[in-house]
């Protein structure tokens, strides 16, 4: 799976309330999936079990047989690929253009306003 499915993966696992508040359940640490449907009282259990497979096909997910139970671990890696590849990068930038907004209001001389996205 190239670089750019694993982000369209995990940001469609991450667009759905309900796989978010998985993730929040199994912060915490391991679930077995009936703990998992117990928590979210509003969904069925197939929904649970869908949402579960779709966060697993982004990586977010380890699944552990244990006889008849299923245990759910969050696996934060890709998270924490995510924050790097985007969100690190743009909070970056935002602080730079928001320093440069400062120094330009504090010496309104200054004339250069090239702004580019850091590597």
């Amino acid at each position: 799976m190239s670089i750019e499915d694993q982000d369209d993966a995990l940001f469609k696992a991450l667009g759905h309330r309900a796989r978010r508040q998985l993730l929040d359940l199994l912060k915490a640490g391991p679930k077995t999936t009936g703990e998992l449907c117990e928590a979210l009282p509003q969904l069925d259990r197939c929904t649970v079990m869908q949402h579960l497979r779709v966060l697993e096909t982004a990586g977010l997910l380890i699944v552990e047989r244990r006889g008849r139970e299923r245990w759910n671990h969050l696996d934060a890696l890709p998270i924490h690929a995510l924050n790097e590849r985007w969100i690190g990068r743009y909070a970056a930038y935002a602080v730079n253009m928001l320093s440069e907004i400062r120094q330009e209001s504090e010496n309104p001389q200054r004339q250069d306003r090239d702004r580019v996205l850091p590597e």
